[in-house]
């Protein structure tokens, strides 16, 4: 049996098919390994949403040119010519169940290629958890929407919902202490089988145990089509405080443009609906800055909107022309240009983030030790998913410990343990 080494990029859905193909392999009698010197193949577990992650890979796979690397996930099953992939194995997002078939005939010097369209669960099947402590759950596969600058649709597919039967057995079998739900869109969950999100959140806490389940991403029009009852079960105190809403842009225009399906003010709206429920919820969001349409009153649009709501959480990403997508069509935004609203956006977010988590300066509480942090400290959660960092020695992952907040920083908060 082989020794095998795992590069994951991207998203917690390309961690927790990570996670499946490990679990796979190790039932085999293979053995996964943390060096990648010591691999006697390389499973390389790909993402393409954006240019710099794709170009990464390219670097990085030239790099292992000398290597027997299996090439997996988002790129191989979207990439429409495979000219520069003929040397490797590829196993696509609908094949990680073939993994092990995979890595055997590749080790015995054969190339395969598992690109299929057919979806095939990835609940209830071996795994091996990169963090003990997290069960990251996929609750489906694709997603409904039609987004003018995204190349994950051709990776991903349409929307095809796991069965709540499935996601429950799922995590009853599991030992974790938090349960991340994933998917391209949470928000979508079960439209095209005839239940919600809501429906599967209240399956999901009436299971026994001492867990919290964080909602990954939820797309704001289907937050708005599930309003009030999402909040209600938000309520369950095993759902963290925490909602992932991407905005992607503050302007209506620019979201017409990209396809989006919402306006500004059902992003708000929806902010300000969570925010009457749990006045200390952690809410994250998604902005592209430079997208081809996006004018500098459109980039203004998006200052205010940062500046008016506060977010806690902004994950900024420079647009890159993917390529096959609408928006690569378009006519493009100068580079230094993209760089300078990209850098403006981040300093604002910076002061505002700063000036957001000193609400949380004299909290007191519980918070779950999540993971460890740099030399000397320890990274918990509280119960809004808030990042609480702790300066101590000798605490464990899991360990669960109350806390109270005396400072706070740009991205987390940091206390000592009462």
């Amino acid at each position: 049996m082989a020794k095998i080494h795992f590069l994951t990029q991207g998203c917690s859905a390309n961690v927790a098919d990570s996670e499946v193909m490990m679990g796979l392999l190790q039932e085999a009698g293979h053995v996964i390994v943390d060096s990648l010197d010591d691999a006697d193949l390389i499973v390389f577990n790909t993402c393409t949403v954006k240019g710099p992650t794709e170009n990464f890979f390219w670097r990085k796979l030239e790099i292992l040119k000398d290597r027997l690397v299996l090439v997996a996930g988002c790129i191989p099953q979207s990439e429409q010519d495979l000219s520069r992939l003929e040397e490797h194995s590829l196993v696509g997002t609908y094949d990680i169940d073939r993994i092990c078939e995979a890595v055997n005939e590749t080790l015995n010097g054969d190339r395969v290629v598992f690109l299929s369209k057919k979806n095939r669960s990835r609940l209830n099947l071996p795994k091996c958890r990169v963090n003990p402590l997290v069960e990251i759950v996929p609750i489906s596969h694709g997603c409904l929407g039609s987004c003018n600058y995204c190349i994950t649709k051709r990776a991903r597919g349409e929307l095809h919902s796991y069965p709540v039967k499935d996601i429950v057995k799922h995590i009853r079998n599991s030992d974790a202490k938090q349960i991340w739900l994933t998917s391209q869109d949470n928000g979508a969950y079960g439209l095209d089988i005839d239940t919600d999100l809501i429906e599967l959140l209240y399956e999901i806490v009436a299971i026994p145990g001492d867990f919290k389940v964080r909602v990954g991403m939820a797309n704001p029009e289907h937050v708005k089509m599930l309003g009030q009852d999402l909040i209600k079960a938000f309520k369950n105190e095993k759902i963290y405080k925490f909602l992932h809403l991407p905005v992607q842009s503050g302007s209506d225009s620019v979201l017409k443009a990209m396809g989006r399906k919402y306006t500004v003010d059902d992003f708000k709206n929806i902010m300000k609906s969570f925010r009457k429920a749990f006045p200390m919820i952690n809410i994250a969001t998604d902005i592209i800055c430079g997208f081809p349409t996006e004018t500098e009153e459109d980039f203004q649009s998006t200052l205010d909107l940062i500046k008016e709501t506060k977010l806690d959480i902004i994950n900024i990403s420079r647009f890159w022309p993917r390529p096959g997508t609408k928006a690569a069509e378009m006519e493009q935004q100068e580079r230094p240009e993209i760089k300078r609203r990209t850098k403006m956006v981040t300093e604002l977010f910076h002061r505002v983030a700063a000036e957001t988590n000193r609400r949380w300066i004299g909290w007191q509480g519980q918070i779950m030790i999540a993971e460890n942090g740099k030399p000397g400290s320890f990274i918990g959660r509280n119960f809004a998913y808030k990042q609480v960092v702790l300066k101590d020695e000798g605490l464990s992952i899991g360990q669960v410990l109350d806390v109270r907040i005396d400072s706070a920083m740009v991205f987390d908060i940091r206390g000592k343990i009462i």
